[in-house]
């Protein structure tokens, strides 16, 4: 895969599985997703985050979520913001509210990466990495 948009990457591959209603999916470790793995396991998007393999070929495992008898997928959409080819940054005045609050902006910002709410209570802009609701 020549794509080193790593965070593209593990978004697709997180919505892929989702809608393929699977139990786990696997992305490449890397610090990035790493951090972007637990803002969304703190916010309830995802029920474990593991590591396995060696090396450099660690994967991080995540198990995903879903409600009901129908299984329905807690995260219904990942929206990429900002990518290599056109970044998004953002004041901590002018952070987006994903759905009015429902779905979460995850941010870059100088203290790591941290959900919109958190960046706005630290009075911290950042990079927009994605949207998750």
């Amino acid at each position: 895969m020549a794509a080193n948009d790593t965070i593209a990457d593990m978004l697709t591959r997180i919505r892929n599985s989702s809608l393929a209603r699977h139990e786990t999916t696997s992305v490449p470790a890397t610090k990035m997703t790493r951090s972007i793995a637990k803002v969304l396991k703190d916010e309830g998007f995802i029920a474990e985050c593991s590591e396995e393999g060696e090396g450099i070929k660690v994967q991080l495992v995540l198990a995903l979520k879903y409600k009901g008898k129908n299984r329905k997928p807690i995260i219904t959409a990942l929206k990429r913001v900002s990518r290599p080819g056109l970044r998004v940054y953002s004041n901590r005045k002018e952070l987006p509210r994903v759905l009015g609050g429902i779905g979460i902006a995850i941010i870059s910002t100088s203290s790591g990466i941290m959900t919109d709410r958190e960046a706005r209570r630290a009075g911290l802009g950042g990079e927009v990495l994605c949207y998750v609701w």
